[in-house]
């Protein structure tokens, strides 16, 4: 293994638009390889299926940055609230983690999630109405983002309306090309974003509804298990990770479809491939990318290859996610593929608690998408797309054509 650490250029258009030869790369030579992620940041990435799976169940790998030693991991997030910001789920361990987690999980279980299903489809349905008579849209602005924003709303108990609004704040905190993020503009959203959940909460105190929003507030309130800090902090986090990722997978999906024809005619002619469909959109070019971050609490090894107490550490799921030990013929799209155990939505104590709810909503939006829009078709070259820089993978514009005209639903 080189000790030279490897670039890893996310400011580069090139790198960002196919990030995978570099991928390749990394995981051939070695299952774990240091490397410059953004803003200069050094990062130990575990490169391979087998061990990735092992390090996010690791008791010395901690999702808590305090625990690393790079103070440049905290001086990135917003300056006057970096607690506020480090309190939610993703970022703590047990025995707080548990407990946070513990609060929400009931609104993501599977049979709360297939309750949502006809509203679901009624959104996508509402959306697809306003865009076929045209001919031609930008499938993620006018399908794949609002569809997922308009049902965390709905399930959180925010206003639709002010989807704008959190969109923009959002854009500026984590959704920035430029490296290093510009401080100010950081600073200035995050400071719209707490005043607004501030201003959402108190509202929301005074006229209680029946939606999660609510059910949190009562935790903090009347049971004590949440601080104000912390419940800012959850709102904050289900509000963003509610439709991010979301929008990335839709996005991505429709993107790879339109790539390989193949596959597309497959998936049109037997829907029922849908499911599987997910799994491998989500395993071929998932929405996280590279993959995600743990903080070595004490000397872990890994591999073989010896980890410093306060490194960070990288387990890449999108690099994992086509390890050829694992995958067989992994940079292929495969809508049939069996045995699809991808790290796209990580594993373990911290495997992603909205997965059925986003599995939901990329079957019926892809799924309704085909159906609807027939002769579906990329309106620019495929190497135009333009895609989101950094840790959050995506299409940032998906224009297409396709027959004009309304259709049954």
């Amino acid at each position: 293994m080189s000790r030279q650490p490897v670039l890893l250029p996310y400011t580069d258009p090139a790198f960002v638009a196919d990030p995978f030869p570099l991928y390749r790369q990394l995981r051939e030579d070695g299952p774990v390889r240091r490397a410059v992620i953004a803003g200069g940041l050094e990062a130990w990435v575990v490169t391979r299926y087998e061990d990735g799976l092992m390090a996010l169940s690791h008791p010395q790998l901690s999702s808590d940055v305090r625990d690393a030693s790079d103070p440049r991991l905290i001086e990135r997030l917003p300056a006057a609230d970096q607690e506020s910001v480090l309190r939610n789920m993703l970022r703590t361990d047990p025995p707080d983690h548990t407990r946070l987690r513990r609060l929400v999980s009931k609104a993501f279980t599977a049979r709360r999630v297939a309750e949502l299903r006809p509203r679901v489809q009624e959104i996508a349905d509402r959306l697809l109405d306003e865009i076929v008579p045209a001919g031609r849209a930008d499938l993620v602005e006018s399908f794949a983002l609002p569809l997922p924003v308009t049902v965390i709303s709905e399930l959180l108990g925010v206003p639709v309306a002010d989807r704008y609004d959190f969109q923009r704040w959002t854009d500026d905190m984590i959704l920035q090309g430029a490296e290093p993020p510009d401080r100010a503009r950081v600073d200035e959203a995050w400071r719209h974003m707490r005043a607004y959940l501030t201003g959402l909460l108190e509202t929301k105190r005074a006229r209680p509804g029946d939606d999660l929003l609510g059910a949190l507030i009562v935790a903090r309130d009347e049971e004590q298990r949440l601080d104000e800090e912390e419940l800012i902090a959850m709102a904050f986090l289900l509000l963003v990770a509610g439709y991010i990722t979301t929008v990335n997978l839709i996005g991505s999906g429709i993107a790879a479809l339109l790539a390989h024809p193949d596959q597309l005619r497959m998936l049109r002619t037997d829907p029922a491939l849908l499911p599987g469909a997910i799994e491998e959109f989500l395993r071929y070019d998932g929405p996280v990318n590279p993959g995600i971050a743990r903080f070595a609490r004490e000397n872990v090894t890994i591999a073989g290859v010896e980890i410093p107490r306060g490194a960070t550490v990288l387990v890449a799921s999108a690099i994992a996610d086509r390890d050829p030990a694992h995958f067989p013929e992994p940079d292929r799209l495969d809508i049939t593929r069996q045995d699809n155990a991808h790290l796209a939505f990580g594993h373990g104590i911290h495997y992603c608690l909205g997965a059925p709810l986003a599995r939901l909503e990329g079957q019926i939006a892809i799924g309704t998408a085909l159906r609807r829009l027939p002769r579906l078709t990329l309106a620019v070259p495929p190497g135009e797309l333009r895609w989101r820089p950094g840790g959050l993978r995506g299409p940032e514009h998906l224009p297409v054509t396709f027959a004009a005209g309304a259709r049954d639903r």
